[in-house]
């Protein structure tokens, strides 16, 4: 059984949460809390699994309790957060501070609107319930960035990297895009599995901390060297190439595998748009997403990468590709920035160091 401890300020969702989690037989709620202070005084007793946690509260928010579970009793969070942008940026500091994934409330939510992410919860919990917070990383300090002077428009690139991400992603490229040295090459486009209302933020916080550009995408951006474009949330995100260079196009079109932005909406374009001059990498995140469309990668030429189970939070995404035989490389998360920086021509600040077998080519042992 997996034990679930609920904390919320909200009666209505220490009643609903428990109700939509007794709909898994393998889940069992052992207790409810209405503030951070009620949570850490039943930890000790109720030993529960897992906690799901609210970021807006009374007396000890959810962001002063997460810090308290995470040096004390090191058990996995769910944030349970409201599609505000007070909401958004209280979760994005949540994940930085080492929840593991989080849930969107409805706008609305009311009882038949927090249905609609019943399936959401309890699948993040079941895939919460099979990692370890361990495997999220402390973020590296790294020196101030130096002002960013905007790229040339016509600095465009014929090299690109597409990277496929979802549960842990947040803390994974808050670590690993600040190694990207500026003047990288080619340019990066990046699949978050997030809502909308989040991308937005989540962008402008990596693009403080990282060397390179980061930014989220807009229908018409330039693909340029030293500049990531994040997919937005609830929109998928594919690359063209025109005869002045790369462009973004966005699109809404239908989900798939009811994700969208999907990996493998990008993926194919990546595909289709660079073939060989394409590296597609999948990282940590639940489900098969971008599977199917690294293979197109793989199959137009371009090199591929996934993260290893070791390092990855949830190793869904990966494992999907990697069983499929897709992947030419396996790296940790610490190895992937130099890894594609090495394969961009540039030297790395994380060298690979061949002796480890942590990095090794699929198929070979």
């Amino acid at each position: 059984m997996i034990r679930v401890l609920v904390v919320d300020d909200s009666a209505l969702m220490r009643k609903m949460i428990p109700l939509i989690l007794k709909m898994d037989k393998d889940i069992e709620v052992v207790g409810t809390a209405m503030d951070g202070l009620f949570a850490l005084k039943k930890i000790p007793e109720l030993r529960p699994d897992i906690i799901t946690l609210d970021v807006d509260m009374p007396r000890m928010d959810g962001l002063t309790a997460l810090s308290h579970i995470v040096k004390e009793y090191n058990i996995p969070v769910l944030l349970i957060s409201s599609l505000t942008q007070k909401g958004a940026a209280a979760t994005l500091k949540g994940l930085e501070l080492g929840a593991v994934d989080f849930v969107a409330k409805p706008k609305e939510a009311i009882s038949l609107h927090m249905m609609d992410v019943a399936d959401e919860i309890l699948t993040k919990i079941r895939a919460i319930a099979r990692t370890s917070t361990r495997k999220l990383r402390p973020l590296r300090p790294v020196p101030k960035p130096e002002p960013k002077r905007s790229i040339p428009l016509f600095m465009t690139t014929d090299r690109i990297v597409a990277i496929g991400i979802s549960t842990g992603g947040p803390n994974a490229l808050s670590y690993m895009l600040p190694q990207i040295p500026k003047g990288f090459p080619a340019g990066i486009v990046i699949v978050q599995h997030m809502p909308e209302g989040f991308t937005e933020l989540f962008a402008a916080r990596l693009n403080q901390i990282c060397q390179i550009e980061v930014k989220e995408a807009r229908d018409g951006d330039m693909i340029l060297p030293g500049r990531a474009l994040i997919a937005r949330g609830d929109i998928h995100l594919k690359v063209r190439r025109m005869p002045l260079g790369a462009v973004a196009v966005l699109s809404k079109s239908e989900p798939v595998s009811g994700h969208r932005p999907s990996a493998d909406i990008l993926f194919d374009s990546v595909a289709a748009e660079y073939g060989a001059n394409s590296i597609g990498i999948i990282m940590t995140g639940m489900g098969s997403d971008g599977a199917e469309g690294i293979g197109r990668i793989k199959a137009a030429g371009g090199t591929t990468i996934a993260q290893d189970e070791e390092s990855s939070v949830v190793f869904g995404m990966p494992r999907a590709a990697i069983e499929r035989g897709y992947i030419d490389w396996i790296a940790s998360l610490e190895e992937i920035s130099g890894l594609i920086t090495n394969a961009s021509g540039l030297p790395s600040q994380f060298p690979i160091k061949e002796e480890k077998e942590v990095l090794y080519g699929a198929g070979s042992s």
